[in-house]
This record gives C-alpha cells, sequence and structure tokens, in this order.
C-alpha cells in the first residue's frame, strides 16, 4: 500500500469511534479499599455499638467466671494444705510422745484399765437418769395423786356442807317445837327430837301432824281448858295454823341451804389452796424436768461434738 493511502488510514483510526459498550457498574479495584463507607451510616453504627457491648459483656462474664473458680481454687488449696499441717503436726506430736515410752514394759507392769468417767459424763446421765425417773414415774404419779386427793377432799367438802346444812335445819325445826306456845309443858322435848329428823325436817306436813296429833291426845277434859297449847290450837283456824307451821318448815330449809352454802364458801377456800399448791408443785417438777432434759442435751451435744472431732483427727491419721 501506497504511503498516502497509509496516511489517511492512520488519521481515520485515530479518531474512529468507540464500538465497545461502556459498563454501568464499579470495579472493586475501582474503590479505594481501606476507606470506611459506614462511618455516617447510622444503622451501622448501631449494629457495630451492639456488638462492642456484647462482646465487652462476654470479657467481663468470663472474668467474673474466672475470678469465682480461681477463688474456689484457692480455698480449696489452702483447706489441702491445712490438712497437710494438721497431718505433720499431729504425727509429730505421736511420734515425740512414742519416742517418750518406755520400750521395757513388764507384764506385771501394765497397769489395770480403769475408765474414769468425766464429770460432764457423770452429769449427762445422772440428768437423763433423774429426767426419767421424774417425768416417767414421779410427776404422773404425783398428778395422780393430786388428782385423787383433789377429788376426795371436793367431794368431803360437799358432804360435810350437805350434813352441817341438815343438822341446822333440824336443830332450827326442834327449837321452833320447843317454842311453840304449851307444847313442851305437854310433852318432853326428847319426843320432839326423835320426832324431827334429817327426812322430815323440811316438810310442811311434818310439823302440823304432830301439832294435830298432841292436840288430840293431850288436850282431853280438863287439860284441853287450862293448858296454852290447847287453848292456842283451838282459837286458831286451821289455815293460819297451816300457814304458821308451813313457815317453820320453810325456814328450816332456808337456814339449812344457807349453812351448806357457807361451809362450801369455807371449803372453796381451802381448796382453792389446795389447788394452787397441786399445781405450783407440778409446775416445779415440770420445770425440774425440763432443765434437765437441756442439760442433758447440751451435754450430749457437745461429747457428740467431741467424738466427731476425734474421729475427723482419726481419719486425718489414716489418710
Amino acid at each position: 500500500m501506497d504511503p498516502v493511502n497509509n496516511q489517511m488510514n492512520h488519521y481515520n483510526r485515530a479518531h474512529m469511534k468507540n464500538i465497545e459498550p461502556t459498563k454501568s457498574y464499579r470495579s472493586l479495584c475501582e474503590c479505594e479499599l481501606y476507606t470506611s463507607m459506614y462511618d455516617d451510616d447510622p444503622e451501622m453504627k448501631e449494629v457495630m455499638e451492639n456488638f462492642i457491648k456484647q462482646t465487652q459483656q462476654r470479657f467481663h462474664d468470663y472474668d467474673d467466671r474466672m475470678k469465682e473458680k480461681r477463688k474456689q481454687c484457692k480455698e480449696q488449696c489452702n483447706k489441702e494444705i491445712q490438712k497437710i499441717i494438721l497431718k505433720d503436726k499431729l504425727e509429730k506430736e505421736l511420734m515425740d510422745k512414742f519416742a517418750t515410752l518406755q520400750t521395757d514394759i513388764q507384764n506385771d507392769a501394765i497397769p489395770t484399765c480403769i475408765c474414769e468417767k468425766s464429770i460432764a459424763d457423770k452429769v449427762e446421765k445422772g440428768c437423763l437418769k433423774c429426767g426419767g425417773i421424774l417425768g416417767g414415774g414421779i410427776a404422773p404419779g404425783w398428778s395422780l395423786v393430786s388428782g385423787l386427793g383433789y377429788a376426795v377432799w371436793t367431794n368431803y367438802v360437799t358432804q360435810t356442807a350437805l350434813q352441817k346444812g341438815i343438822e341446822e335445819g333440824v336443830k332450827y325445826g326442834i327449837q321452833c317445837l320447843t317454842d311453840f306456845p304449851g307444847l313442851s309443858r305437854l310433852i318432853k322435848v326428847s319426843q320432839i327430837q326423835s320426832f324431827i329428823n334429817h327426812t322430815n325436817y323440811a316438810e310442811k306436813t311434818t310439823y302440823f301432824s304432830f301439832v294435830e296429833k298432841v292436840n288430840t291426845t293431850k288436850c282431853v277434859g280438863n287439860v284441853a281448858k287450862t293448858e296454852p297449847f290447847c287453848h292456842f290450837v283451838s282459837r286458831s283456824r286451821e289455815s293460819a295454823l297451816s300457814q304458821r307451821v308451813s313457815g317453820i318448815a320453810e325456814n328450816a330449809a332456808d337456814i339449812a341451804k344457807i349453812t351448806e352454802a357457807g361451809v362450801l364458801e369455807e371449803g372453796a377456800s381451802a381448796t382453792s389452796s389446795l389447788t394452787t399448791a397441786i399445781i405450783a408443785s407440778v409446775i416445779v417438777i415440770v420445770v425440774i424436768i425440763l432443765v434437765m432434759v437441756i442439760i442433758y442435751l447440751i451435754l450430749r451435744y457437745l461429747r457428740k461434738k467431741k467424738m466427731k472431732k476425734k474421729l475427723e483427727y482419726i481419719k486425718l491419721l489414716k489418710e
């Protein structure tokens, strides 16, 4: 090809349009790799902050767990060290004691084993025995005896009050018949006493029938005109006579009740004193039992604690 044509083609190629398609996206090589694209994005900021917080919280939790584990390990190590120190100390003490013992001990030189109990053991067993005796025998027996004594005393007071009231009622009835107008001139007082008793002293018919009987048997002939009793009965109406003897019976019954109430009141004061004494004695016995039981429990607890400590020492020596 001639040079002219070559020159023309040269210019034509330089000014020819690019027929290749233009890219509509950006490739990675065109971006700045080390430039933060999310500094101004609020959502990404929030995500990053949450991530940082969670990470820090996990680190704190891990640190706390490690501290707790280190503390437990340290305590366990201290316990083991104390056990080793105690074991060495006990071994040393035992070796020192064994070293001081005589090795040439004869059979006749061995003393007889006499197990002497300590004061605490003696007190513990004594309190247990006393508490058992007081709680199992004396306290129930005393309560039973006191209850029976109280019942017997109450019954005795009631019977005494009733008997005393009856005696006073009978005495009043006899006195009223003795004071009846002219009656003591016709019959003896002993007859009145034999007629009035504890079964009929408060009955109205008793006195009325007695007066009528004396009137019919003694007021005969001239006696009916001369004796005041006969004159009084003959002049009195039957209703008035009945009312008078009824008053005697009612008064006798009232006097018996009043006397009985007075005796019961006196007995009640004595019974109250007896009840107070019984209750006080029972309370004292119960308090003594409780004190002994408490002392026994305390000494038993101390003994068990001491035995537990000895067993721990023996266990450490075996280990």
